[in-house]
C-alpha cells in the first residue's frame, strides 16, 4: 500500500515543468539532469588533476600528456552534458533543428568566448606555443613562460612570479617570439667598450675566457661558438659585443643573462688591466665680455697662456670596481635558480639564495 508521502513524492516526481521539442521535463528529470552533470563536473576535475600530477612527474612526453589532459577533460564534460539532456527527458535528435536555431543565437552573443576556446584548441594541437615555453608578446610588453593554456585564456607567468592572462586569439592573430621553440635555446649579444689604445687580442680574449667558464653558457660546437666582434668606433672607445650561446634556462631570464654576462665582463677586463672608458667633454672658451683670446682669459683672472679649469678636459671620477674574488655576481646567482613549472622558484642544490626578477 503506498504512503500519502511516497505517493506525493511519485506525484511531484511526474510533474511537467515544461515541454521542449515536443519532450515534457519533469521535476524527476531535471534532478537526475543536475546529479549527472555535477557528477560529469568533479569526474573531468578528477581526471586533469590526475593527468596533470604524471605530466609533473614525466620528464618526457609533457607536450602530448598536456594533450591528453586538456582533451579528458573536455570529453568527459561533453558526455556529461549530453547525458544529462537525455536523463532530462530530452530526445536529442529532436532537437536538431532547435539546437541549430539556439546555437546561432548563443553563437552571436558568445562570440567572443567561442572565438577563444577555438584558438585555445588550435594552440593545443599546434603546438607552436607550448606549455613550458618562453615566449615575448611585444605589443603588450608581456615576456614570460606559458604554464597552462585554459579555455579562454592563456596563463603566462613571468621572472617576477606575476601571471598574466592573456586572451588566446592573441597567440594567432598577433606576432609571438618564442625563445624556446622545441626545447632550442637562442645566440645572445652582450654589448661592452674598452678605452682606445685597448689590446684587442687581449679584450677578446679575456672575455671569451669568462664567458666560456661561465656554467650558463653552452658547450661549443661548430654551429655554435662564442665570440666577440668588434662593432664600431664610439664616442668613449671602442664597441665591442659578445656572441654566446646560453643555456635554455637562462634564456628565460633574459634580464638576470645580460646582467649576469656584463658583471662577468666586467671582472674579466678588470683582471686583464683593459680600462673601461669614461665619458667626457671638452670645453672651450673663446670670448669673454666682449674679448678674445689671453685678454678674455685675464678678464676672467687667469694670467696670459694661462688655462682656467673649465678649458681643461673634464673627466668623471671613475667608480671604485669591484674584483671578481670580492663580491658576489646575484644576476648569476639568480641564472642557477632552479625552476619549477607551477611553483616559485627554488635555489639550486648547493646554491645561495638569489632573487627571482629578470
Amino acid at each position: 500500500m503506498t504512503s500519502p508521502i511516497q505517493a506525493g513524492l511519485e506525484s511531484l516526481d511526474d510533474t511537467q515543468i515544461v515541454r521542449v521539442a515536443g519532450a515534457s521535463i519533469t521535476v524527476g528529470g531535471l534532478v537526475s539532469a543536475l546529479v549527472i552533470l555535477l557528477v560529469a563536473l568533479i569526474v573531468a576535475r578528477l581526471v586533469t588533476r590526475a593527468l596533470r600530477r604524471v605530466r609533473e612527474r614525466s620528464e618526457r612526453s609533457r607536450q602530448a600528456l598536456y594533450l591528453l589532459e586538456r582533451l579528458s577533460g573536455y570529453a568527459v564534460i561533453i558526455v556529461g552534458v549530453m547525458s544529462a539532456l537525455s536523463a532530462a527527458g530530452l530526445n536529442l535528435s529532436s532537437l536538431a533543428v532547435f539546437a541549430g536555431a539556439v546555437g546561432i543565437g548563443v553563437g552571436l552573443g558568445l562570440q567572443g568566448v567561442v572565438k577563444e576556446f577555438v584558438s585555445g584548441l588550435f594552440l593545443i594541437f599546434d603546438r607552436m606555443v607550448s606549455v613550458g615555453d618562453y615566449i615575448e608578446i611585444e605589443d603588450i610588453g608581456i615576456r614570460g613562460a606559458i604554464m597552462e593554456i585554459g579555455p579562454r585564456a592563456t596563463r603566462v607567468r613571468t621572472n617576477d612570479n606575476v601571471n598574466v592572462l592573456v586572451p588566446n586569439s592573441r597567440f594567432i592573430e598577433q606576432p609571438v617570439t618564442n625563445w624556446t621553440l622545441k626545447g632550442d635555446t637562442r645566440r645572445i649579444h652582450v654589448p661592452f667598450a674598452v678605452a682606445y689604445g685597448s689590446d684587442r687580442g687581449r679584450v677578446r680574449e679575456a672575455v671569451l675566457a669568462c664567458a666560456r667558464a661561465s656554467p650558463f653558457t653552452l658547450p661549443e660546437t661548430e654551429a655554435r661558438k662564442s665570440q666577440v666582434w668588434l662593432v664600431g668606433f664610439g664616442d668613449k672607445g671602442l664597441d665591442f659585443e659578445l656572441l654566446v650561446w646560453p643555456t635554455r634556462e637562462a634564456v628565460k631570464r633574459p634580464a638576470a643573462m645580460h646582467a649576469a654576462y656584463t658583471w662577468l665582463i666586467a671582472d674579466a677586463l678588470d683582471g686583464a688591466g683593459i680600462e673601461v672608458p669614461f665619458p667626457q667633454t671638452d670645453l672651450r672658451i673663446r670670448s669673454a665680455f666682449g674679448l678674445e683670446g689671453d685678454d678674455a682669459l685675464g678678464r676672467l683672472g687667469y694670467g696670459r697662456g694661462a688655462r682656467p679649469a673649465t678649458a681643461a678636459t673634464v673627466t668623471p671620477q671613475a667608480q671604485p670596481s669591484v674584483s671578481a674574488s670580492g663580491a658576489s655576481n646575484d644576476a648569476a646567482e639568480d641564472l642557477m635558480m632552479a625552476e619549477d613549472e607551477d611553483g616559485p622558484l627554488e635555489p639550486a642544490p648547493g646554491l645561495p639564495p638569489g632573487r627571482t626578477g629578470g
